[in-house]
């Protein structure tokens, strides 16, 4: 039994739903009138989409499947959509074939489409938002509350997602048809009092006394990922930069976390919280310069 659609999509009878969709998408936009200036793409654009029409649909495949191109009169689908004329309504035939309407307008073509072009008949199911998740969850992963249009859900953030970046929750877009489309979410990461990020890198300020700066010593750090004990050398200056290896934040495209640089704030001492002696032996001892 001779079935033509397949052939006008370029694919086997067959075919899965996913290669007739690529097959339809490959073909749409080549015989697309906006691109293709050939005078016969507009007729085989508009006899493309009613090939998809029919076989992106569960039942109207079934039916197609079941009587083949008898439904065109024995003719293949190209001859008989020929055979109309030129004011040919490929959508009023379909309906006449399969009850309903079909999916690309009187004229051939939908409002909307998708892939930067007008006219294509499969709909955007796809759903565009942003939310702001905070500075820690962005840098080590988690779940995140979504209340969208009536509808409340987690949506995992990857570990080491970035301040634009978009990630998908699938099926939690619009529906039509049986189908859903997927919700489209950009990530906006909320600045922290704590950090600074720079790509993979962190920087966070640390308070050190100022003996241990002096002197040297540990001290206790509590980091994003963990505590760590710091060890600090003797005359450690003002905002000096410590590096600590694969504390920072992950690449997600490596694999690999980068590293933490702690930047010493040395905390002074009161005068009045000293020893009376030891200020006087500083005050004099102390170089002015």
């Amino acid at each position: 039994m001779a079935k033509s659609l397949y052939e006008t999509l370029e694919v086997a009878e067959n075919a899965s739903a996913d290669e007739i969709k690529k097959a339809y998408r490959k073909l749409a936009r080549k015989y697309h009138p906006d691109v293709n200036k050939d005078p016969q793409a507009e007729d085989k654009f508009k006899e493309i989409n009613a090939a998809y029409e029919v076989l992106s649909n569960p039942e109207k495949k079934q039916q197609y499947d079941q009587y083949g191109d008898s439904m065109f009169g024995g003719q293949n689908f190209h001859d008989f959509a020929r055979g109309q004329g030129s004011n040919v309504d490929l959508d009023e035939i379909l309906r006449q074939m399969f009850g309903g309407g079909g999916g690309f307008g009187r004229s051939g073509f939908s409002q909307g489409g998708f892939g930067g072009f007008g006219g294509f008949s499969e709909p955007d199911l796809d759903t565009n938002a942003q939310i702001t998740v905070p500075f820690d969850v962005a840098v080590l992963g988690g779940k995140q509350f979504i209340n969208l249009n009536n509808d409340s859900f987690d949506v995992k953030i990857p570990e080491g997602i970035e301040d634009g970046q978009k990630i998908r929750a699938k099926g939690k877009g619009k529906s039509y048809q049986g189908q859903r489309g997927d919700l489209i979410l950009k990530i906006n990461v909320a600045t922290s009092p704590d950090y600074e990020r720079n790509g993979d890198t962190l920087v966070k300020s640390f308070d050190l006394p100022l003996k241990t700066a002096l002197f040297g010593g540990k001290i206790e750090v509590k980091t994003i990922h963990k505590d760590i004990t710091l060890k600090v050398p003797q005359n450690t200056k003002q905002n000096q930069r410590f590096r600590v290896k694969e504390l920072g934040v992950l690449n997600r495209k490596s694999g690999i976390k980068g590293d933490l640089y702690l930047k010493a704030n040395i905390v002074l001492p009161k005068i009045e919280d000293l020893d009376e002696d030891l200020v006087k032996i500083l005050e004099e001892k102390l170089p002015s310069n």
